[in-house]
C-alpha cells in the first residue's frame, strides 16, 4: 500500500519502528481515559505485538492501522485505525493522538484522508465511528470530517468501573460523493 498524505501529514501502516514513540505517547492517562480500548497504564512492550497483529489484519484485508506522522518534523503523533466488515462493505474508524499534538487539527486532517481512502480506493459503502459522550473533541473530529450523528447508546461501555455513554457517527458513500 502506498503512503497517504495530506498537507501536514504522512499516513502509513504502523511499523515496528513506531513502537517506542507509540508507547511514550499512548501511556498517558488523558489519552486513555476517553478511548474505548486503550488501557492505562499501557503495558510496556505491548506496542510491538499490537503493530504485528494489525499488520496481519491488513494482510487479510480486514483493516488498517495508520501511523500519523508529522510531515515536517517526521514525528510519530498517533494512529488512525480502520476495521473493515467485508460482509456489510463498511468500516469502523478509531483514532488517538498524543497529547502534545491535541487541538491543532491533525487528527481531523488524518481522518478526512482515511475517509477518502475508504470510499475512493476501497469502495466502501459506509464509515462509522464512536466516541464517549464525555469526549466532545472526538465527536468534533467526526463532524468536521463530514460524519453525521446517528445516536447515543446510554451506559453502553464499561471503562474503569464506570458505564459510559457512547455517541455514534456515520458517513455513507453517497453522502461523501455528493458532499
Amino acid at each position: 500500500m502506498s503512503l497517504l498524505t495530506t498537507d501536514r501529514l504522512i499516513l502509513r501502516q504502523l511499523e515496528e519502528k513506531d513502537a517506542d514513540a507509540m508507547e511514550l505517547l499512548i501511556d498517558d492517562y488523558e489519552v486513555a481515559r476517553t478511548t474505548l480500548n486503550i488501557p492505562y497504564p499501557y503495558p510496556k512492550g505491548s506496542a510491538v505485538s499490537f503493530i504485528l497483529h494489525r499488520a496481519e489484519v491488513a494482510g487479510d484485508g480486514d483493516g488498517y492501522s495508520f501511523a500519523v506522522i508529522h510531515k515536517e518534523k517526521e514525528a510519530f503523533m498517533g494512529s488512525i485505525g480502520m476495521q473493515i466488515n467485508k460482509s456489510s462493505n463498511r468500516a469502523e474508524l478509531g483514532y488517538w493522538l498524543g497529547k502534545p499534538y491535541w487541538n491543532q487539527g491533525f487528527i481531523t486532517e488524518g481522518v478526512r484522508r482515511i475517509i477518502q481512502f475508504a470510499f475512493e480506493e476501497l469502495g466502501l459503502h459506509k464509515i462509522h465511528a464512536a466516541a464517549m459522550s464525555k469526549n466532545p473533541a472526538s465527536s468534533s473530529v467526526m463532524k468536521k470530517a463530514g460524519m453525521k450523528y446517528e445516536g447515543t447508546f446510554l451506559q453502553h461501555y464499561l471503562k474503569w468501573d464506570n458505564y459510559e455513554d457512547i455517541d455514534y457517527y456515520g458517513l455513507l458513500r453517497e453522502d461523501y460523493l455528493n458532499g
